[in-house]
């Protein structure tokens, strides 16, 4: 695949970049803050044949991103967090094929289904959720919690209301998840979700010890998403593609 990163020259992107090298694709292109030749500040100014976008930049460059990829017509793999609203990617995946997740780690995808299974098993057990990031992350909580917390409200019946950063003297409710961000050192990222019930605690952890994990994910999501014709994906279809495998 001719791949185009969007947020080429950023901490993610730069990974990518390596993680592409190490593979039998190639970065065409990038978008990205950079004299180096196919680097790109527009979408527009992209001269190369492009087969897949992948997105490790910002919610900013959304709109523009996805005008470029539906007019050339170009799967996307979004991997920026921080997004409010997926409005334009659902419309933009009437045209084309687009993977979108809070996460491209599998281990954390697998999280993703064991916390709603728990969720729905224990159903008297209190729940929150941790999170711990480097601290140059902007986005807090992140998308992984909210993707997280999604998947317990799931196993409730979208019973459950989320409170961020829990503070003052209100006694906590029984449908309320706490979620919750540290943010300090070079810490990957580390996610627990917690099942608190009497006498008894059940914790679902993931800890990512490197940044390559989202890449490697991103990158299995592109080779998964160029076949496709329009719709809207998530990790769970790339890792249904792999037990049936």
């Amino acid at each position: 695949m001719n791949i185009l990163i969007a947020g080429i020259t950023g901490q993610m992107g730069q990974v990518l970049v390596k993680t592409i090298e190490d593979s039998n694709h190639t970065v065409a292109a990038g978008i990205g803050h950079s004299n180096e030749d196919h680097i790109y500040d527009n979408f527009n100014d992209v001269k190369e044949n492009i087969d897949v976008i992948i997105d490790f930049s910002s919610p900013d460059l959304l709109s523009p991103l996805l005008d470029y990829a539906t007019t050339k017509e170009i799967p996307v793999v979004i991997a920026t967090t921080g997004i409010d609203s997926i409005e334009e990617i659902n419309k933009a995946s009437k045209k084309i094929p687009i993977v979108y997740a809070g996460n491209y780690s599998l281990g954390i995808n697998i999280l993703e289904k064991l916390a709603e299974t728990v969720s729905r098993a224990l159903q008297n057990f209190d729940i929150e959720i941790t999170e711990t990031h480097h601290n140059k992350k902007k986005d807090a909580p992140s998308g992984t919690a909210h993707m997280l917390f999604d998947a317990v409200n799931n196993g409730r019946d979208d019973t459950l209301s989320a409170n961020y950063g829990r503070e003052g003297m209100a006694k906590r409710e029984s449908n309320e998840v706490g979620i919750h961000a540290l943010r300090g050192g070079t810490v990957v990222g580390t996610h627990t979700v917690s099942f608190f019930g009497e006498d008894e605690v059940l914790e679902l952890t993931h800890t990512a010890y490197s940044k390559r994990i989202f890449a490697e994910g991103s990158l299995k999501a592109a080779e998964f998403i160029v076949t496709k014709t329009q719709g809207l994906y998530d990790v769970n279809d790339i890792l249904e593609v792999n037990y049936n495998e």
